[in-house]
């Protein structure tokens, strides 16, 4: 199968694209120009540095090397769940319920699929571990960021219907009972759907690049299954473990509903 490499004229040729959607959102006025500009300025100082540390990875390969990579993504998305929320949790809270929550849901869903399903020698080579990370780190911080936004406002909007409830006796994880529903739904609504449309609406962006590469098509629809699932998964964890901490962090310890907490 015919394999095509890409050549700095090429992205030259795309980056055309970015610059003709700046010029239409200045002509009707949407002033997204800037952003766009920036975006895709960052996207690709940021793709080509990662592609050089990869090359250094991947020829050195030691676990220590990494960690450190993967704790820089970790810190990178943390901070990314924090600035998306319009009320954030005050202190180190704003910052670590979704760090830690990304943490153990991505880790233990990449730890499973290193060592029961690809058995990789050795199972932290980074040509799997980096790339399967960083798709899990993707998912998971869109799916954190949106059920913790999800929650703070749902909270904030309905202070008066949580505390009539804990007036009438309910403690508080029945008082925001739906709130927390509602918001891990709201985290988990985007990968639903992306699983959905998969191969019907759309084709999932890992198996068109290993298609594009040269792949076999079979085999990247394998490879796109078992992502699917094991993003489907950690989001899911993540968005749970972070709402359901960030809903008791709302309360104090004698269940007083506490806005005090959010900024």
């Amino acid at each position: 199968m015919q394999t095509i490499v890409l050549d700095s004229s090429d992205l030259g040729l795309a980056s055309c694209l970015i610059l003709m959607l700046a010029l239409l959102s200045r002509r009707l006025n949407l002033h997204l120009e800037r952003s766009l500009i920036i975006s895709s300025v960052r996207s690709f100082v940021q793709l080509a540095l990662v592609g050089v540390v990869l090359k250094l990875l991947f020829e050195n390969v030691h676990i220590s090397w990494l960690i450190a990579f993967v704790t820089v993504m970790l810190l990178v998305a943390g901070y990314e769940v924090r600035v998306r929320q319009r009320r954030r949790f005050t202190g180190l809270w704003g910052y670590g319920i979704g760090t830690l929550s990304m943490f153990l849901s991505t880790f233990a869903v990449t730890l499973f699929a290193l060592l029961l399903i690809i058995n990789a020698k050795p199972w932290y080579a980074p040509q799997y571990a980096i790339p399967l990370v960083g798709m899990m780190f993707g998912n998971a911080m869109n799916g954190v960021a949106l059920g913790l936004d999800s929650l703070t406002n749902g909270v904030w909007q309905q202070q008066k219907v949580i505390e009539a409830r804990l007036t009438l006796g309910q403690g508080w994880d029945e008082a925001i009972a739906d709130i927390r529903r509602d918001s891990i739904r709201s985290g988990l609504i985007p990968i639903i759907n992306a699983m959905a449309a998969a191969g019907v609406v759309s084709l999932p962006g890992m198996m068109t690049g290993q298609i594009l590469a040269g792949s076999l098509p079979v085999e990247a629809v394998k490879y796109q299954i078992l992502i699917m699932f094991l993003i489907a998964a950690g989001t899911g964890l993540g968005t749970i473990s972070a709402v359901s901490v960030g809903a008791r962090r709302l309360f104090d310890h004698r269940q007083r509903l506490s806005l005090g907490h959010l900024e």
